[in-house]
C-alpha cells in the first residue's frame, strides 16, 4: 500500500555493533514485505567520491522518496560513533556532527519522512560466538 498510494515516506534506521544481527533482522522482518519501493542502503567506509563531499551527502541521497520505504543498515550515526571510538575527528567535530544530525532529521520529519530508529544491543560473547562460527 505504501508504494501504491504514493502519500508517505519511511525511514528505519538499523544501527549495531559489528555482527550486531542488523542484516539477519532485516530478512527476517522484512521478507514478507512487497519489494516494490523499499530498499536497503548500507553504509560501509565512505569512497573517495563520498569523502569529497560533507559527510551527510551519501545519507542524504539514501533517504526515501513518496512511496517508498528506505532501511538503512548502519546510518549517519557512523560518522559520529566510529569517529568518535577510533579518534578519528577532534571531540569538537564529533560533537558538532550530534547537532547537526539532529538538525538533518528534523529536516527530513518537516519534509514528511517517518524515520523509525533501533539500536541492536548483542553482548560481547554473543558477538564473538557470531565472529568465531561457535553459533
Amino acid at each position: 500500500m505504501l508504494y501504491s498510494e504514493n502519500k508517505h515516506k519511511v525511514l528505519i534506521v538499523l544501527q549495531a555493533m559489528d555482527s550486531g544481527g542488523k542484516d539477519g533482522t532485516i530478512q527476517s522482518i522484512f521478507k514478507g514485505v512487497n519489494p516494490q519501493g523499499v530498499s536497503v542502503a548500507s553504509f560501509k567506509v565512505p569512497t573517495p567520491v563520498e569523502l569529497g563531499h560533507d559527510y551527510l551527502w551519501r545519507v542524504h541521497e539514501k533517504t526515501p522518496r513518496t512511496g517508498e520505504m528506505v532501511i538503512f543498515n548502519r546510518s549517519h550515526y557512523e560518522d559520529v560513533l566510529v569517529a568518535r571510538v577510533h579518534n578519528l575527528v577532534l571531540k569538537k567535530v564529533w560533537k558538532k556532527r550530534f547537532e547537526h544530525i539532529t538538525q538533518f532529521e528534523k529536516l527530513l520529519v518537516d519534509e514528511g519522512i517517518t524515520i523509525l530508529k533501533f539500536f541492536l544491543n548483542i553482548s560481547k560473547e554473543e558477538q564473538k560466538k557470531t565472529f568465531s562460527g561457535t553459533d
